[in-house]
């Protein structure tokens, strides 16, 4: 005689928990994530100014707020979602917050004449982001249903790109680059939401093609080649990425774009092929731009050797390599460096602010905040059900992870100068908005992947009920 069983093993998705434990972790991560944000706007206060302020407890107000609204829209509408993504992106947001303000008034203190405040502009900027990942939320309760119009995505970005390099210089260009657009004070980089809607089109294409791009013609030193007549994908990236380099003088939107296809490439067809192919296209590719292009020289050289062109193009890292080296390994202390001596410390240098005033040790922290939040999207990635949202939130976590390995490269003396911005951390209207839209999607995959798959077939009695059937052997 056999029985029903008591549960459905369908039932259980992997990773699945108590939505309510879940996000009592979450809550509890943002509070601290908050706590710390509002210690070293003290901090920074007491040191520089010898004491605190009423906006000190207004900032607090604002920030707590923005946090509890995305906290119980996350709990509604994602309950199962990852509850480190958002934790990590407050504490990130509150340190770029908490620097800006450093920087504000160290500005203040040079020259209270021409300074401005910039931190609560990027609070404002925080707070529309914020509303898009509400929105995006709401609007969107199924990722999958962004395959559909990933061609009509692909064709959007394309046009973001594009716009900058068909505007006059006098309203797209700023120190070299055409990147913006600029209309009666006010600007935005539509690059950082061009690569959302590019990475949505290479997850769709790729889940669509990856059968076809995975096929291998020839074993060379091991490796399996595929077959020429499939180079087409790569090579349509790699021109566009060029395209950019020429047209928008914008190495580091280039390098982001052609990164997270190749990557997402190789995560699609696991051929190591992919990447060597890869390589050897931007190697190419980045040889004929120091030819052709002198800005692209000029970077290299000043990156090559930053103190022989001080007075010059170098003078930007070599200041933040001095800055580096003053912070040591613990840092002067929040307020107590002078981070304002590397130029643009606020977007393309934070990270050498980091450094000198919280060490290596506090920039080393930092990074593992960007290894959490990037990890927790690679095990979105993992345990996500459908192809396309596996894609999808590879490339997406990837986007991060390149972009903080290139930037923090650069500030470094690792890589050159690319011209892009911490994300989260940095100041910059455009590339905050573009990331907390980005997040928002990660974060909906993330409660699909979580969220326990209803069961095909009728529920099953549970077994003091189930009926005696005879079975015959």
């Amino acid at each position: 005689m056999t029985s029903g069983p008591t549960t459905d093993p369908r039932a259980a998705a992997p990773g699945a928990a108590n939505p309510p434990k879940r996000r009592n972790t979450e809550l509890a991560l943002l509070g601290f994530a908050v706590l710390i944000t509002l210690v070293a706007q003290a901090i920074v206060d007491l040191t520089v100014t010898g004491s605190l302020t009423t906006e000190l407890a207004t900032f607090g107000v604002w920030f707590a707020a923005l946090w509890t609204v995305a906290h119980l829209v996350v709990r509604r509408w994602a309950p199962y979602a990852d509850p480190l993504l958002l934790p990590a992106v407050a504490l990130l947001v509150g340190l770029g917050l908490s620097f800006i303000h450093r920087l504000d008034l160290a500005a203040q203190q040079a020259d209270s004449a021409l300074s401005r405040e910039d931190a609560p502009v990027q609070l404002v900027w925080a707070t529309l982001g914020l509303v898009l990942f509400v929105g995006v939320l709401l609007v969107l309760r199924d990722h999958r249903l962004l395959s559909r119009f990933a061609y009509t995505l692909a064709l959007v970005g394309l046009v973001l790109l594009a716009i900058p390099a068909l505007l006059p210089s006098s309203l797209s260009e700023v120190n070299g680059a055409k990147i913006w657009i600029r209309v009666a004070g006010f600007s935005i980089q539509p690059g950082e939401f061009a690569k959302i809607c590019l990475t949505v089109f290479f997850a769709a294409y790729l889940v669509d093609k990856r059968d076809v791009l995975a096929l291998a013609s020839r074993r060379v030193m091991g490796l399996e080649l595929p077959r020429g007549r499939d180079l087409g994908p790569v090579l349509v990236a790699w021109g566009l990425s060029i395209l950019v380099l020429v047209f928008e003088r914008d190495l580091g939107s280039s390098l982001l774009l052609f990164g997270i296809f190749v990557v997402m490439l190789y995560v699609a067809t696991e051929r190591a092929s992919w990447l060597l192919i890869g390589l050897g296209l931007f190697a190419g590719g980045a040889l004929v731009a120091y030819q052709l292009f002198g800005h692209v020289q000029q970077r290299v050289d000043s990156w090559l050797d930053p103190f022989e062109y001080y007075d010059g193009s170098g003078f930007q890292v070599a200041q933040a390599l001095f800055g580096l080296g003053t912070g040591g390994l613990f840092g002067a202390g929040l307020g107590g460096g002078r981070p304002d001596q590397v130029p643009v410390a606020k977007s393309d240098f934070i990270a050498a602010a980091v450094g000198e005033e919280l060490g290596l040790f506090g920039l080393v922290a930092v990074i593992i905040v960007y290894l959490v939040l990037v990890e927790r999207g690679l095990r979105t990635s993992l345990i996500c059900r459908d192809a396309f949202g596996k894609l999808l939130a590879a490339g997406l976590s990837f986007a991060i992870a390149w972009q903080v390995f290139v930037v923090l490269g650069g500030v470094t003396g690792l890589l050159p100068l690319t011209g892009l911005t911490t994300p989260f951390l940095a100041y910059g209207g455009s590339s905050l908005v573009a990331n907390f839209v980005l997040v928002a999607v990660l974060v909906r995959i993330s409660d699909a992947a979580r969220r326990p798959a209803a069961p095909t077939g009728p529920p099953k009695p549970a077994l003091g009920d189930a009926p005696t059937e005879v079975v015959q052997t």
